[in-house]
């Protein structure tokens, strides 16, 4: 019967791995392993709460399961809860040290609570572990990023890009840390990939709009500025730096009326920091 969960868990079947994982929980309750593989297909079929039911039992019948704890730890990730998945990758990378995985999903729930030196430490360890790990140098570049380490996130950005060839996420990134680097005609490089890749993201036409103006490119900053409020009507920033590009064009009037579209949503938002959406309007 055990194998033949783990079977339907690996080839999908998971209605079946969670007919039989129930039958075997039934018959044995203390076993830790028929538990944690249930937990797994609760989670596989999108049943949360007896996926953590099923896991945090099996945790308590065998605590010095890695796995467990591992399965756990994403669990509490697809939850947003990281605190939780930081304790779990931590007793998983206790047991198992040499597991690149659990701390490269460590170091994301600490860059997503805030402790972004804590998360460099995890992705360096991840890449020693396993230098071919996909977007390890990604998830890196992105740490030094939070940090302001605009140069290192760069290299790592474009290291990854080596690596595993063109990805959204990657040239987007690299893009927006060029551009707070002030190199203006690389971020208009990248950016312009990105809108190419996802062109119904705001953000990517927003910071390219930026790019442009800086780079001394008005009128096409006008139109991926005019991009990006189309696709977020409620976001203030691309108004603000649209009014600035339309008065370098001479549009007096639409800068204008640009302006107080401006002032009209950022008084309509809730208090943040920085212009409204925590931009900088430079």
């Amino acid at each position: 019967m055990r194998q033949q969960l783990l079977q339907e868990l690996e080839s999908g079947q998971l209605r079946d791995a969670v007919l039989l994982g129930q039958r075997a929980v039934s018959r044995w309750p203390q076993d830790a392993q028929f538990r944690h593989y249930l937990g797994v297909a609760y989670f596989k079929t999108g049943d949360p709460r007896q996926a953590q039911e099923q896991l945090t039992r099996a945790r308590e019948l065998n605590p010095n399961d890695s796995a467990t704890h591992f399965d756990l730890a994403l669990l509490f990730l697809s939850q947003q809860d990281y605190p939780r998945a930081a304790d779990e990758l931590e007793a998983t990378i206790k047991l198992s040290p040499s597991n690149a995985a659990a701390h490269l999903f460590l170091g994301r729930a600490y860059l997503n609570s805030n402790r972004s030196l804590q998360a460099v430490e995890q992705f360096k360890t991840t890449l020693k572990l396993d230098p071919a790990m996909r977007l390890g140098h990604y998830h890196l570049g992105f740490a030094y990023f939070s940090l302001g380490r605009n140069d290192e996130a760069i290299s790592e950005y474009k290291e990854e890009l080596r690596r595993s060839g063109e990805s959204p996420a990657v040239v987007y990134e690299l893009g927006r840390s060029l551009l707070e680097s002030g190199k203006y005609e690389g971020a208009v490089t990248y950016l312009q990939r990105g809108a190419e890749f996802d062109a119904a993201n705001p953000d990517v036409w927003y910071y390219l709009g930026k790019a442009q103006a800086l780079a001394g490119n008005w009128a096409k900053a006008e139109s991926s500025l005019r991009k990006a409020a189309e696709l977020n009507p409620k976001d203030p920033s691309p108004h603000y730096q649209l009014a600035r590009v339309l008065e370098k064009l001479g549009k007096t009037e639409e800068a204008r009326s640009e302006r107080e579209r401006f002032a009209e949503l950022k008084k309509a938002q809730p208090a943040a920091a920085g212009m409204a959406t925590g931009r900088d309007q430079r």
